[in-house]
């Protein structure tokens, strides 16, 4: 058996990719991406920081993500493993910036709206999902999803005044 095709945790950038492990849950691993980096995003938002801090730290996240990503897929010969949920942690950060405040209900709904964005993949991410082979095409869907969903859940919270 060729074990080059099968990721270890000891490697570090399948532990980054897989945001510590969590992509490796064996059912709906980007569920469980998306969820994981919620108990951050609610205690951040308890200091409730002004959201252009967090843009310089996504914008060099989301390229090193690139990098290593296309790095990993090429050394395992895979295009856009499962285990790969960087790409929803940071889509869902990406979103959470669009919230003006910490309300639980809130993350709910950008948690929902993320989901659903990120499996309809509406154009552009539908572009970068099946276009883009580069390790820039796994990562930058999920970025067009938490764009979607944060904008809609501004939206909705504050005209419907959820």
């Amino acid at each position: 058996m060729d074990t080059k095709n099968i990721p270890s945790l000891k490697k570090p950038e399948v532990l980054f990719l897989s945001f510590f492990g969590v992509g490796f849950i064996k059912y709906a691993p980007g569920t469980f991406g998306s969820l994981a980096i919620m108990p951050l995003l609610y205690i951040l938002g308890q200091f409730n920081p002004p959201f252009f801090l967090f843009i310089p730290f996504l914008l060099i996240l989301t390229v090193l993500s690139c990098v290593i990503a296309e790095y990993a897929q090429k050394k395992y010969e895979l295009h856009d493993p499962g285990w790969i949920v960087i790409d929803e942690v940071i889509g869902m950060f990406l979103a959470w910036l669009f919230i003006r405040d910490n309300n639980l209900i809130h993350l709910v709904l950008l948690f929902v709206l993320f989901r659903f964005f990120d499996i309809v993949k509406i154009w552009p991410a539908s572009y970068f999902d099946k276009k883009v082979k580069h390790g820039a095409g796994t990562i930058l869907d999920d970025i067009v999803s938490g764009l979607y969903a944060g904008g809609l859940s501004y939206l909705l919270i504050s005209y419907l005044k959820l």
